[in-house]
């Protein structure tokens, strides 16, 4: 049985845990929970009711994709909308303030979600991580390659160095563009290259950064380096 997510406006009980089991029910504590009296905490409590079901849905769903349970453009889809949902939901400041973070929640509820937490900490599908089985096969030259696709790519990496040229370095600003690059790169090919890591690195940074933060002048000095590399490195794939 799963634990009941945060109280909802008519939730008058909280079930407790003893050593990650239910108590039998004549052990169960009654616990008054205060209902909300306005919408505004009515849909605040919605809010973290929807964001404890986005966390269960995405360790479920890393569950069935390692198990090969679920097809790999499945599983992109529903993660790549979960997460889009749970930084949309948390970019309200009030849900931000009542939320505190991924592992006060998580110890609050006492939810056990590691491959949940991992998928959060990256920001990204593990299918856009790691180049899945249905990217393009690695050419063994440029011609067995859709000309279109490669274009597009090129395009990406083009217009993400020029944004970091012209000082735009706050991460709602690059996040995207950077995303762009990634999984324009894993239409191409599936094959690694050097600094392709660093593409996954730079965004798993920048995930973790608050949407206004910006980086550092070394910080754009060194980012534009890799990705200057990485660009490099994808080039090689197509000779």
């Amino acid at each position: 049985m799963a634990l009941a997510p945060p109280a909802a406006p008519r939730l008058t009980l909280r079930l407790l845990l003893r050593n990650g089991t239910w108590t039998p029910m004549s052990d169960f504590v009654l616990e008054e929970v205060k209902l909300a009296d306005t919408r505004a905490e009515r849909d605040l409590q919605d809010s973290l009711a929807e964001i404890f079901s986005i966390i269960v849905t995405l360790d479920e769903l890393e569950k069935a994709f390692l198990k090969d349970a679920i097809p790999e453009a499945d599983y992109t889809e529903i993660c790549e909308r979960s997460l889009k949902q749970y930084k949309s939901i948390l970019a309200d400041e009030t849900v931000a303030k009542a939320f505190g973070g991924l592992e006060e929640f998580k110890a609050e509820w006492d939810l056990e979600v590691p491959r949940a937490t991992e998928r959060i900490r990256v920001g990204m599908p593990s299918t856009t991580v790691n180049a899945s089985s249905s990217a393009a096969p690695a050419p063994a030259a440029a011609g067995n390659t859709s000309g279109a696709l490669i274009l597009e790519a090129t395009q990406e990496f083009i217009t993400f160095l020029d944004a970091v040229k012209l000082g735009l370095l706050s991460k709602d600003q690059l996040h995207p563009l950077l995303s762009d690059v990634i999984q324009s790169v894993n239409k191409v090919t599936d094959r690694d290259f050097d600094s392709r890591g660093k593409i996954v690195q730079w965004l798993i940074t920048l995930n973790q950064m608050k949407a206004t933060d910006e980086l550092s002048e070394q910080q754009a000095r060194e980012l534009e380096m890799d990705i200057q590399q990485a660009y490099q490195g994808f080039k090689s794939t197509l000779t």
